[in-house]
């Protein structure tokens, strides 16, 4: 088995989450009393949630490549980033370090592709809903993405970071962004990613028709298949 190195901490209540998944998925495999081998590094997510609305993206790259090499050091075999925003640093995360970055895009890609999904819906923080980083990964594989209307961006970003990041699940909440997934569904998308790791605590795929795709879900499987040699 594979040592899994993640970055967490971003937020810590999507980490936990994470952590349960990957236990669950190798114990899920293997049986027994087998728990996933795991190298955690938490960061401090009000430093990195500064940064990012300061626009400085070059001071969280330099963070987590940091926080990423300490994970190599450790004795990880290959790394995930655990939150959907913060690959916007992938590329010069990968680079810091020696061992492969399994991508939460590309994993998230090839389960849609496998389920014949071309046209998706995409709820993230406006980060990941409206600049490329994120978009470009499910567009060149030839999926086309929606993504809310601005009032609705603003409400699902605020969202995020006002409640979700700090373990608030409201109701209130929960009904809008299944408004809003309903208007994605209006406009065209046959499924919604939840694109952010934390939007699952909030909406699970019984509170709606529409096909959702947990990105925390799918990384994390992906995680215990690479980890397991099954890829």
């Amino acid at each position: 088995m594979k040592t899994i190195g993640l970055l967490g901490g971003m937020s810590w209540e999507s980490s936990q989450s994470y952590y349960r998944l990957l236990n669950e998925g190798i114990k899920s495999r293997l049986g027994g009393l087998h728990s996933a081998r795991v190298i955690l590094y938490s960061v401090d997510f009000a430093e990195i949630e500064a940064l990012q609305h300061q626009g400085d993206w070059e001071a969280t790259a330099n963070i987590l490549a940091k926080a990423a090499r300490s994970t190599e050091a450790a004795g990880a075999d290959f790394l995930m980033i655990g939150t959907n925003t913060m690959h916007k640093v992938a590329p010069e995360i990968a680079e810091a370090i020696n061992i492969p970055l399994l991508h939460i895009a590309d994993a998230t890609v090839r389960v849609l592709k496998n389920d014949g999904i071309s046209r998706v819906g995409l709820l993230g923080t406006r980060f990941t809903m409206e600049q490329a980083f994120y978009r470009c990964r499910l567009e060149q594989a030839g999926i086309e993405v929606l993504v809310p209307h601005e009032a609705e961006r603003n409400d699902i970003h605020r969202i995020i970071y006002e409640e979700l990041c700090q373990g608030q699940i409201l109701p209130s909440s929960r009904d809008n962004y299944l408004a809003t997934v309903d208007s994605l569904a209006q406009r065209g998308a046959q499924a919604v990613i939840l694109g952010c790791t934390e939007i699952g605590l909030l909406v699970r795929p019984p509170d709606t028709s529409v096909p959702l795709y947990d990105t925390t879900e799918i990384h994390a499987d992906a995680a215990v298949r690479l980890a397991l040699g099954e890829v």
